[in-house]
């Protein structure tokens, strides 16, 4: 039997709002996740695969806006030669709301889209099927996979199950009903009854258990600072016997987090650098984490560094969990204020409350900068 080779690809998330972005950059944001709809079409049609699964959370939400519906299918319709299937899941499940059955989806979807609103077998060739497990709720009270694989019998067909949702093994929350089981799924792999289960929902690359089988492909397009593996899709080839899972990278955007420990101007250098050094700085997004000590000086150098480099970023922030920069004002600092009497006093007062911690250490800081940065100390 020859190989079936598809493309395995899962939380699209078309229509995110985004909130962490401004206005400048929010549609390129969204533009991003439409154009890997191209690139997964392309990649298909280049590496021969036969069609693409979407393991579900297609759109973000059932109530996307019009623009987003009719933008994602004018991108799958470049590559007609390929069939997409599509799984409803928990972001945009086929209740009575749901974005696949609105007058602007089925009114444009084109024949080679097809959404799997049918729970259980779908005969795509000679020898093949595909196991579908859609979400009807958002909320559902069992284990969607399960269902689906459960009757299936071990007769030499090579079965694909598309599903969504977090696998038991990899969640904290072990009372949840919709957990998908992973002990039975890898027995209906080793009984023949499935071969491949390709999943959504968890935005990371991920090889679920021991069978080389049950894969996470993660999100196209990164959308959080916690996704480990986020940015690729999968190429599948499988039969009865063999399975090969090869990474593609989709991602054109990047979210990271730098740490830094900042003590000097070398060390703000150094970190200008790194930023620097970013490929597509308007695709991407940074927190800082900062610790360390500088003078007033250094810090006003470092200010002024930051806000040329944060024009150039989609985000360019402090993470102020992980952030602990103390401004400790030197003999230095103090002498190119000018400052004598009651206000050098004031001045030095601040500078020991910048020392400590909370909200006031917070406030003196910037009150320190504020009246460095008038007396002309950061021109």
């Amino acid at each position: 039997m020859l190989m079936t080779r598809f493309i395995h690809t899962a939380d699209w998330q078309l229509g995110m709002a985004a909130a962490f972005l401004d206005e400048e950059a929010r549609p390129r944001f969204s533009q991003a996740r439409i154009d890997a709809i191209a690139t997964i079409g392309a990649l298909a049609v280049s590496e021969g695969c036969a069609f693409v699964v979407v393991c579900g959370d297609v759109f973000e939400t059932n109530q996307v806006n019009r623009q987003t519906v009719l933008r994602a299918l004018e991108a799958m319709k470049k590559t007609p030669e390929v069939t997409f299937y599509l799984l409803p899941g928990n972001h945009d499940p086929l209740d009575p709301s749901s974005v696949f059955r609105s007058r602007t989806f089925t009114d444009n979807c084109p024949a080679h889209v097809v959404v799997l609103d049918t729970p259980g077998t779908l005969p795509i060739s000679d020898g093949v099927e595909l196991v579908a497990a859609p979400w009807f709720s958002k909320r559902p009270l069992t284990d969607l996979v399960a269902e689906v694989i459960r009757e299936l019998p071990a007769d030499g067909t090579v079965r694909i199950v598309v599903g969504h949702g977090a696998i038991d093994t990899l969640s904290p929350d072990k009372a949840n009903p919709v957990l998908i089981s992973l002990a039975p799924a890898e027995a209906a792999i080793g009984e023949g009854k499935v071969h491949y289960i390709a999943l959504g929902d968890r935005h990371s690359r991920t090889d679920v258990g021991n069978t080389g089988r049950i894969w996470y492909s993660g999100a196209p397009e990164p959308t959080a600072y916690v996704e480990v593996d986020p940015g690729f899709v999968l190429i599948v080839d499988v039969d009865a016997d063999r399975v090969e899972v090869t990474e593609r990278i989709t991602a054109t955007w990047k979210f990271e987090v730098l740490e830094a420990d900042l003590t000097s101007r070398a060390d703000i250098d150094e970190l200008g650098r790194r930023l620097d050094n970013f490929h597509s700085k308007d695709r991407s997004i940074v927190k800082l984490a900062l610790v360390g000590q500088l003078s007033l000086a250094d810090k006003a150098y470092f200010d002024n560094l930051r806000g040329d480099r944060k024009q150039l970023f989609a985000v360019l922030d402090d993470w102020e969990r992980r952030t602990d920069l103390v401004v400790r004002p030197d003999e230095a600092d103090v002498e190119s204020l000018g400052l004598s009497g009651f206000a050098r006093e004031a001045f030095e007062k601040i500078g020991e409350i910048a020392q400590s911690d909370g909200d006031e250490a917070v406030v003196a800081r910037d009150a320190l900068a504020l009246c460095y940065r008038l007396a002309g100390g950061g021109s």
